[in-house]
Order: structure tokens, then sequence, then C-alpha cells
């Protein structure tokens, strides 16, 4: 059978933090009920954790772990942080939602400073599976019409997006599978492992290398892409 539970890929968050030095700050988009955040409370005790989240129950939970809560719009909202105030930021299983995710990756790279880190976690367009689908004519499940899934991504599409709209702006310091769809976990759990390209899921742990001047807002106008992207009071 099974275990969806794999989707999310929080051993391989945890892996990721593990490598990191201590992050005195940590910010989590979507944060869900906190799972991801007590991750990093895990690994650095005294860290203090920030959730972007909206949902009200999402919100309760995340208080009960003295968490600081901001239910703000991440498609068009500024987020309440400085520039380079945050030392690592979580996106998992969120981007996937969203259309306007060159403002996300404006705030985010605002947010974070130079040797600051980003996780992102996001199904897999190019999964097994989905290759599977799409030979026998079928939809990828990432991106099915009836879902709440507006955007599909695959490990080369995320690295050509962050380097076609910010040049050597992020280093990827680490890339991880989780899940193997039709398996179960005694099966899933190596062959994620060893394929991860293959995988349900893929997780990416990426530097900020360089200073940001605006990058991911300039990128759609210079391109001149035929879609209404949120960029801001421009």
């Amino acid at each position: 059978m099974i275990d969806r539970s794999l989707n999310y890929g929080r051993h391989n968050i945890k892996a990721f933090a593990k490598k990191l030095p201590k992050c005195e700050s940590v910010l989590d988009l979507g944060a869900g009920y906190g799972a991801d955040l007590a991750i990093a409370k895990c690994v650095w005790e005294n860290t203090k954790l920030f959730a972007i989240e909206a949902y009200e129950p999402y919100i309760k939970k995340l208080c009960e772990q003295n968490v600081d809560v901001y239910p703000l719009d991440i498609e068009r909202e500024v987020a309440p942080f400085d520039d380079a105030s945050i030392d690592l930021i979580i996106a998992n299983q969120i981007l996937e939602h969203c259309k306007e995710i060159f403002w996300i990756l404006h705030e985010v790279t605002r947010m974070l400073p130079i040797g600051g880190h980003l996780i992102i976690g996001v199904p897999n367009l190019a999964s097994l599976h989905n290759r599977m689908l799409l030979l026998l004519g079928h939809q990828p499940s990432p991106i099915k019409s009836n879902s709440a899934h507006v955007r599909g991504f695959t490990k080369s599409d995320i690295l050509s997006f962050l380097e076609s709209c910010f040049p050597g702006g992020y280093a990827l310091r680490g890339f991880s599978g989780s899940n193997f769809y039709p398996f179960p976990p005694l099966i899933a759990k190596p062959m994620a492992k060893f394929f991860p390209t293959m995988a349900w899921g893929i997780f990416f742990l990426l530097e900020k290398r360089r200073p940001y001047e605006g990058e991911f807002l300039h990128y759609p106008v210079s391109e001149q892409l035929e879609t209404n992207f949120y960029l801001g009071d421009r």
C-alpha cells in the first residue's frame, strides 16, 4: 500500500537542515500544522520560528507551538520581514498551488541574506508514474484540472527558472526524492533515494549566493511574458 505521508519528504527536510550551520530564524510558507517547523526546532533548539499561514485551524495549532504566524496572501502581499533577515525559508508542497511564482520568489529572495538557504519541495511532473500516465495518454497527477494544483515542476525546470530569473543567485546544495508510486514504503524509500528524479516528490536545498536587486520582478517584463503576473506596485 502506498504511504502518502512520504510525499511531504520530512526526512529529506531534516537531512537538509542537519547539513546547515545553526539557523537563528526559520520561516515556513504555507506552514500547515507545523510539521516542518518542528523539524527545524528539533535541529536548532532555540531558533525563532515564523509561519505564513491563512487557514484558521492551522493558525491555532501553530500558535500553540509558539510560532509567530502571519495570515497573509503570499501571492500578493509583502511579508512583514526586513531584507536579509531570515536564515532559512521552507516552501514545501506550496508552489504547485500558486500562479504568482515570480512574486513569491521575489519575496523569498529579498528576505534571505547571502549565505541563507531555501528548501523547496514539490510534486515531480517527471516521476515514474507520471511518465507512465502520459505514455498511456492520461493527465499527470500533479496538474489535473480538477485539483488544487496550478503548476507542475521537474528538477531541470526549477533550476532553469531560478537561473534564468536570478543568474548566479542560487547554488544547489542538496537534492533528493521522496516516495515512489505505485510501490509500498519498503520499496518506495530506496527507489526514491537512488532514482530521485523519478520519485513522487523532489526536494531542493538552495543557497543564496549574491545580492538581490529585484530580478524576479524584472524577468516577466523583460521577456514580455503574455500573462498578467502580479509584480507589486510598479
